[in-house]
């Protein structure tokens, strides 16, 4: 039961002025600046005793300025992965002022500068516990991601996505940590009837940056076998570019040359460019069945390149969901961002890095990664 104050526990927060009073926010208020339910907070109040220090009229909850500093830190702890509990001490601690002539030896110790000195990081785990977002069977980091997002927490996003590449590489973080979050905030708001979409525009953006920030320079091609650089290209009429931008950056991360042009290419311009080029393979992205032109796919197939006798063709690769359900005969059609990545590192005799849950499910390249 430590995790309930006990009575007569200091308070947590110093006595509200009145000029706190005036400035407070109401539990709905709160929430919604918070990204989290009322609900929630009101749980935190029962459990935890993170609630507001005065109550208008001795029964509706004000939140005044530091009972809101201590819910933000709450807030930012559990979103990296921290127990409720754990955190809500931690943020209760942070609100009380050190008392003075503290000494040195009572204070939490400085982290070490020397990394060997400096404590473990806890391996990652998974949680199955339930939340907010309909996550399931993932990462840690895809909870605390998700809720940085829905309270469009920048730079909790950025950070986390930041950690997430460094720790995993760029072609897991992308299966492991941002796929199941972008498809858990589009189940959620689609079946929900909320239109939050200003969540999972916030959250594409700051994948596009990880993924371009950790991007290596493009491989030249006489640095690399093979018969020439991957293309990878949304057909026309097509924006969605997050898939690609992944696939891009696991080919780079390999080393091995990729051609990067972007959200709806025109057909002249992508069929000048393969002829250009004489790439090993052609990736083309469509995310819905209206922008899939299957002539142009058969089209880029059909481009040969060489002296006669020994021409040479593109593998072309249909990606996203707006091929499914209609015939590419020739074409490779994957069904999951490692069933992509590994023929095309194939091509120059490279193994992938091995996602841990890609055979068993779906991880951004058939499907795509929701509506980013």
């Amino acid at each position: 039961m430590g995790d309930i104050p006990e009575v007569g526990e200091p308070s947590a927060r110093p006595e509200p002025t009145p000029r706190d009073t005036a400035t407070s926010l109401t539990t709905g208020a709160l929430a919604r600046r918070l990204g989290v339910s009322p609900t929630t907070l009101r749980s935190w109040d029962r459990r935890y005793g993170i609630g507001p220090a005065v109550r208008a009229d001795g029964r509706h909850r004000r939140w005044t300025a530091p009972d809101i500093a201590v819910l933000e830190t709450m807030c930012r702890l559990t979103s990296t992965g921290v127990p409720p509990a754990e955190a809500a001490r931690a943020a209760k601690r942070s609100a009380l002022p050190e008392p003075a002539g503290t000494p040195l030896s009572a204070r939490p110790a400085e982290p070490a500068d020397d990394p060997d000195l400096a404590p473990a990081p806890e391996p990652m785990t998974r949680s199955r516990a339930a939340g907010t977002l309909p996550l399931g069977d993932v990462r840690q980091e895809c909870r605390g991601l998700a809720r940085a997002a829905v309270r469009l927490d920048a730079p909790a996003v950025q950070e986390q996505l930041a950690a997430a590449v460094e720790t995993h590489g760029l072609a897991v973080a992308w299966q492991e940590v941002m796929v199941p979050t972008l498809h858990a905030v589009g189940r959620k708001w689609a079946s929900s009837g909320d239109r939050y979409v200003e969540v999972e525009h916030l959250l594409s953006w700051h994948m596009s940056t990880a993924l371009r920030r950790g991007t290596r320079a493009p491989a030249r091609h006489a640095d690399t076998p093979g018969p020439g650089p991957v293309v990878l290209a949304c057909v026309p009429g097509e924006q969605h570019t997050l898939a690609l931008e992944a696939l891009n950056a696991a080919l780079t991360e390999l080393r091995l040359p990729a051609r990067m042009f972007g959200a709806a290419v025109p057909a002249e311009a992508l069929i000048g460019a393969v002829e250009r080029l004489g790439p090993a393979a052609v990736v083309l992205w469509s995310q819905v069945r209206s922008t899939a032109s299957f002539p142009l796919a058969r089209h880029l197939a059909g481009t040969g390149w060489g002296v006669k006798g020994a021409r040479r063709r593109p593998l072309v690769v249909l990606g996203g969901p707006g091929w499914a359900g209609r015939s590419g005969q020739g074409m490779l059609r994957p069904t999951s961002f490692q069933d992509a990545l590994d023929p095309l590192a194939g091509l120059y005799g490279a193994g992938s890095p091995k996602s841990a849950g890609s055979q068993r499910r779906e991880n951004g390249l058939s499907r795509g990664p929701g509506r980013a």
